[in-house]
């Protein structure tokens, strides 16, 4: 059973040949609506590389329940960008559940790589 505590989520991608000027209105757009519809997370954040060649996305989620929530409403909004990049990875910190990781794989795999994986704390704390 998933303890109940933060999850840090980062996810690394490349960007396909081209496809730069349209990943960053693409990603302004999905950051916008995850920002109206998710008022549980706590932080979501896109990275791009110097070159523009890789994009990483970070969130920080209060539990395992708003990281299942981001999954299920994201979806098709993920969806968006199965054209424009190619997932890598998918690291996840915390303790997520069962549910959570069955949407994590389904989401990699349309993506890309079906390469997930999760790092479970052994010490430390939140503020909340």
């Amino acid at each position: 059973m998933p303890a109940d505590g933060p999850l840090l989520y980062v996810d690394t991608s490349e960007v396909r040949e081209g496809a730069l000027e349209e990943v960053k209105g693409a990603i302004k757009e999905l950051a916008a609506f995850i920002e109206a519809n998710e008022p549980r997370l706590i932080a979501y954040n896109v990275y791009l590389s110097e070159d523009g060649s890789q994009m990483t996305v970070v969130h920080l989620h209060r539990d395992t329940s708003s990281l299942e929530y981001h999954l299920e409403v994201g979806g098709p909004a993920f969806r968006k960008l199965a054209d424009l990049i190619t997932l890598t990875s998918i690291q996840i910190y915390g303790e997520p559940s069962e549910r959570a990781l069955t949407q994590l794989h389904e989401k990699a795999r349309s993506l890309g790589r079906d390469n997930v994986s999760v790092h479970r704390l052994q010490a430390g704390f939140s503020r909340r």
